[in-house]
């Protein structure tokens, strides 16, 4: 079976690491004050990856709670993917040479699609592009916009434009813990023909077996959040899972 990675997250809101109930603002739920001390309880579970989500920057737009990824990236050994309020090439520079291993490129992908393909030909599969959907469509800033555009659209023009790695969250399952749209991760791994991470609704190690049968498809990953920090199950029982 084609590798497949687990991705714990640390949604990181005013220096807390938090969830968000479908990406509402309103509806959070604080699991630490720590986003490092949680990055180094991930690692020692045996974390290869760490999905960080800088909440704050996604709503405002601009690099906030970048002090808590770098701590991360820097002191810890794992890889650090991250996305939130990164919109310029030098944001991108910024985290790249600081040891974040691959920038996460969301909103920018709807409101400056030259800019996302001119940093895709430049930084190659060290960016991920983030697509958020909403019935189909592609969300932005945060998730408090939804776009005209189809997400698989705009997935099949960022492939043609050297895109390697998507992460695709279906919005409607974010935070729910209600099973993750299996189907719709699959058919953006299809139109692309790329790599796609899960995100969003894994509530069981069920759920991460059934992602993973689709690995062959192009499902290489999901993104685990909120059933970690509720004890469904942990990160080692996870990962043991898709290591059997």
């Amino acid at each position: 079976m084609a590798a497949f990675t687990i991705y714990p997250a640390i949604d990181m809101r005013g220096g807390k690491c938090v969830r968000l109930l479908q990406g509402d603002y309103q509806k959070e739920t604080v699991y630490g004050d720590s986003p490092f001390e949680m990055a180094r309880l991930f690692v020692e579970q045996g974390a290869a990856w760490i999905h960080m989500v800088d909440l704050d920057g996604a709503k405002e737009g601009k690099r906030i709670n970048d002090r808590f990824v770098l701590e991360v990236a820097k002191k810890l050994n794992v890889n650090v993917q991250i996305g939130g309020g990164i919109r310029t090439e030098e944001d991108i520079v910024y985290y790249l040479e600081n040891g974040v291993a691959r920038v996460i490129l969301g909103s920018a992908a709807i409101a400056n699609p030259p800019f996302v393909k001119e940093m895709l030909k430049k930084y190659g599969e060290r960016i991920a592009i983030g697509i958020d959907a909403k019935n189909g469509f592609v969300a932005t800033e945060g998730w408090l916009n939804t776009s005209n555009v189809k997400a698989t659209e705009l997935g099949k023009e960022l492939a043609e434009a050297g895109a390697q790695t998507f992460i695709f969250t279906d919005i409607a399952t974010d935070g729910m813990l209600s099973g993750p749209n299996v189907q719709a991760v699959a058919e953006m791994a299809r139109v692309t023909g790329k790599n796609v991470i899960a995100s969003g609704g894994v509530r069981s190690l069920a759920d991460v077996k059934i992602l993973q049968e689709f690995a062959e498809d192009g499902i290489v990953g999901a993104i685990v959040g909120k059933a970690l920090y509720t004890n469904q199950f942990t990160l080692a029982q996870a990962l043991e899972a898709v290591n059997v």
